[in-house]
């Protein structure tokens, strides 16, 4: 009658057998998003203040989580990456063919971005007025973007979060680091161990994402509500809908057309990142869920470590490309200035070589403040969209994060570096397997 020994793992009690099944992130990260939009329409249509400020202080200790991890992980993300290009043939080659596709891909999100604005007219018909705008706190121009990548000392980047800066610092020691060779073997080794430590501290916070849903998600409908929504309803519909054609319609066309491989598989591995990036509105603090799955998508690891860190601080098809374009013709249209198409042509410049500024953190203040002084539009236009701005930035961040995977899975197909098979398997989530059950089974790396 006893049960056969075989089929008993020693480390579980004996009796009934029940068991909790494990659900997967994914599902973790829906309920998350179900139960969020529910309390926060508790918290609003009730007025119950405590849920309020509950849902608020939740979203926010997760989203300061992954801020606390931003600066140092850009920096020896971005170091590591630079020296594992010595591990890969035809570094150059890569590196150049990276950027290109950057810059190719981000030339046709911010097309579409255009051709959606023109078309929809976004800023018509709002009731908003240019009284209702107001000086962000922060803006951007050319001249400090120009002169603010190279920092005044090695601190004030890392307190005030400057990721430009972090970026600048990172490469300039990756580049040294290059040149000095065997010499700086050591500082290499540390910094390894570092990002990992990072990156393994990270995924600790990565896996309260769902918590993190439930509080970013509820506070935003408790604080915006549906009536502000809808003032923003075509600007909001735009930005939405132009993220998805550039996510579900470019980027497989790329994939089917360019890299000759299955969109549908892309997305199946890509899919845990896109999710987090949703949620954080982080591209940062979604790096190494990119990492990981761009890896599992056949990239190899050397190239793979080089260009999502590389991509999390400049590949913003989003925020960058998208948005701004879509803003420039709402806030005109506000404050009633005719663009021509000299402007629209500008615009397309700002963001395909602006695409820095944006630095993969919460938000694109200082990316469409770049456009507007650009282009001389009112930067009063930028209060216009703070209020929106959370709604907007999580479509925003998964299409640059998808981007951030796709342009590697792009250039290792073209140079013929993709592993197909890991590719068309391709389909575990990332943090199920980080955080495995107990007694898992150890797979040796070069197996």
């Amino acid at each position: 009658m006893s049960a056969n020994p075989a089929s008993t793992p020693t480390d579980e009690p004996s009796g009934s057998g029940f068991r909790i099944p494990k659900v997967p992130f994914w599902a973790q990260i829906v309920a998350g998003l179900v139960l969020g939009v529910l309390l926060g329409w508790l918290a609003r249509s009730q007025d119950i203040s405590w849920l309020y400020t509950t849902l608020d202080k939740v979203g926010h200790i997760f989203v300061q989580l992954l801020k606390l991890a931003v600066a140092p992980l850009v920096f020896f993300a971005i170091l590591v990456s630079i020296t594992n290009l010595r591990k890969v043939n035809n570094a150059a080659r890569l590196a150049t063919r990276t950027l290109l596709w950057f810059m190719i891909t981000s030339l046709i999100a911010v097309a579409i971005g255009l051709a959606i604005g023109l078309i929809t007219n976004p800023g018509s018909g709002t009731g908003l007025t240019p009284k209702d705008g107001k000086l962000p706190e922060h803006s951007g121009s050319w001249l400090d973007f120009l002169t603010g990548i190279i920092p005044d000392n090695v601190i004030t980047p890392f307190t005030e979060l400057n990721v430009l800066q972090i970026v600048f610092m990172a490469a300039v020691a990756g580049i040294a680091a290059l040149q000095l060779g065997e010499k700086a073997q050591p500082i290499l080794t540390l910094s390894e161990s570092v990002l990992e430590l990072l990156q393994k501290a990270l995924w600790w916070v990565i896996r309260l994402a769902p918590l993190g849903t439930v509080g970013l998600i509820g506070y935003a409908i408790a604080d915006y509500g549906w009536d502000l929504i809808g003032k923003y309803a075509t600007f909001t519909a735009d930005v939405y809908i132009g993220c998805a054609l550039v996510m579900f319609g470019v980027y497989p066309l790329l994939l089917a057309t360019v890299a000759k491989v299955s969109p549908l598989q892309f997305f199946k591995g890509a899919w845990p990142a896109i999710q987090l990036a949703f949620v954080s509105r982080s591209s940062v603090g979604t790096m190494p869920v990119t990492q990981k799955v761009t890896e599992r998508l056949g990239v190899p690891k050397e190239y793979a470590s080089f260009a999502v860190p590389f991509g999390a601080t400049t590949k913003m098809d989003g925020c960058a490309a998208i948005y701004p374009a879509l803003a420039a013709i709402f806030i005109a249209q506000i404050f009633d200035v005719q663009l021509g198409v000299g402007d629209y042509i500008l615009i397309a410049f700002v963001s395909v070589i602006g695409s820095a500024a944006t630095a993969g953190l919460t938000g694109a203040t200082v990316m469409l403040t770049l456009t507007l002084s650009t282009l001389g539009l009112p930067l009063e236009g930028v209060g216009l969209l703070m209020a929106i701005d959370p709604i907007l930035d999580m479509m925003r961040t998964a299409t640059n994060v998808a981007g951030q995977a796709l342009v590697p899975v792009i250039v290792s197909a073209r140079e013929k570096i993709l592993d197909h098979d890991a590719y068309n398997s391709a389909t575990a989530s990332p943090v199920d397997d980080e955080v495995p059950a107990p007694e898992p089974e150890r797979v040796p790396v070069a197996a």
